[in-house]
């Protein structure tokens, strides 16, 4: 077997290293969303036990990107030097912490609740850099599009299982419960982290000589680059092109995130029992939806077709149906039409996979976790801001329907700012 052929089953165990990587690593984002995704629900009871205005909800939901932020380029440069392996445990350990008290938090009042959620955004705010800095090393290539598909596909699926739990939790023990047994999981994952996963292949004690082989000669990069100078990244277009398309898919993203299950509560009048069930229709369809992407993208790179072509398509597709789709929303009124154009769009945006998602190995391979930190700090804005600024529409309008045209319109114009300035040559290297 050439040395470049694909050694599925040449580690020394019957799993190859890589594969493992991936799977913790999915594992990691789908306890990151389960956290994330349970005060979406636990508001809707803790709301109406402490009286919280629309905004005050909005201030809530959006307080843990403020500090989310925070965490993104630094988490993702010191991924790159010292291993991301060692900064999503880390991250994960202190958002699981935060994820904990959070009851205890809203008992003791409003600001305090505030605090927890701010640390919960710090300990989160590593996760994505972490793991693009950790597969530019441990991923080739031909494997790239699928792997990061796959990683994301962990955020509907562990939005899926916090719908669906956090209700019975609520319901049989209590919403506070929810905290504490969804924080708890991440010790768990932390041990299995720390036993099978190393930040770069030339540092695990149970890869083969194949495996290494392979990876080194296909992955995106073997090491870390130099400093990454701010006038260098500040002035690249192509990087821009990615920071506006992904402000402009988390805007949607994460309002959606925050703000569906209270959307079916009180514009669909669907019961707390029956709101999971609901709202994670549109994100099953959003795990396919992203793994195709993710296969199509990785099958026209095989075809020969030029890189930049499949990102440009890609995200086209993904952002324009989804504008579409959201547009469309208002017209209807039933909770099947609903639930439906939510889902259509949600197909849609699952091309995005193979666009701007994986664009930043392709600019600056040994950059990847700085540039996923830069432009998921510009990412993180929309949760902040969309969570708040939705509260204030619906105190203000009373209506749901220029929330969706909102989204659209931002979403819309991610689409054409990416398709216009985006690059797959190297920026940076």
């Amino acid at each position: 077997m050439p040395e470049t052929s694909n050694p599925i089953n040449s580690s020394t165990s019957a799993i190859p290293e890589r594969f493992k990587v991936i799977g913790l690593t999915i594992l990691a984002v789908f306890i990151c969303y389960i956290d994330r995704v349970v005060i979406s629900l636990t508001i809707i009871p803790m709301g109406a036990e402490l009286g919280w205005s629309q905004t005050e909800k909005g201030i809530i939901l959006g307080s843990f990107y403020a500090a989310y932020m925070l965490t993104q380029i630094y988490g993702g440069a010191l991924s790159d030097r010292i291993g991301g392996k060692t900064v999503l445990g880390v991250g994960l350990i202190v958002w699981s912490i935060f994820t904990i008290v959070t009851p205890f938090a809203a008992a003791a009042g409003f600001f305090i609740l505030i605090l927890a959620r701010l640390g919960m955004g710090l300990g989160e705010g590593v996760t994505f850099p972490a793991w693009h800095s950790l597969y530019a090393r441990w991923v080739p290539k031909s494997e790239r599009s699928r792997a990061v598909a796959a990683t994301n596909s962990a955020i509907p699926i562990g939005t899926v299982f916090g719908l669906i739990v956090t209700p019975i939790i609520i319901i049989n023990i209590g919403w506070q419960w929810a905290f504490y047994l969804y924080g708890g999981i991440g010790f768990v994952w932390y041990y299995f982290w720390k036993k099978y996963v190393t930040s770069s292949p030339k540092d695990s004690k149970n890869i083969s000589k194949e495996e290494l082989e392979y990876i080194v000669e296909n992955a995106p990069a073997s090491d870390a680059g130099e400093t990454l100078p701010f006038k260098k990244w500040i002035t690249n277009k192509p990087l821009w092109a990615i920071i506006v398309a992904h402000f402009c898919n988390n805007y949607s993203l994460f309002v959606f995130l925050s703000w569906l299950p209270t959307f079916i509560n009180e514009k669909l009048g669907i019961q707390l029992a029956a709101i999971g069930f609901i709202a994670m229709i549109p994100h099953l369809v959003s795990f396919a939806a992203g793994n195709l992407g993710g296969y199509f993208a990785d099958n026209l790179s095989k075809r020969g077709i030029r890189l930049i072509t499949i990102r440009r398509l890609c995200n086209t597709i993904g952002f324009g149906g989804s504008a579409i789709c959201l547009c469309l929303v208002p017209e209807f009124n039933t909770t099947f039409a609903v639930i439906g154009i939510l889902c259509v769009g949600n197909a849609f945006g699952g091309f995005i996979a193979g666009g701007f998602i994986v664009n930043h190995a392709d600019i600056g391979p040994k950059y990847t976790g700085r540039l996923m930190g830069i432009t998921n700090t510009f990412a993180a804005i929309p949760g902040l801001v969309g969570g708040i600024l939705t509260g204030i529409i619906l105190d203000v309008t009373n209506s749901w329907d220029m929330v969706f045209y909102v989204t659209a319109g931002v979403t819309a114009f991610g689409g054409l700012f990416y398709l216009i300035f985006a690059s797959t040559e190297k920026q940076f290297d």
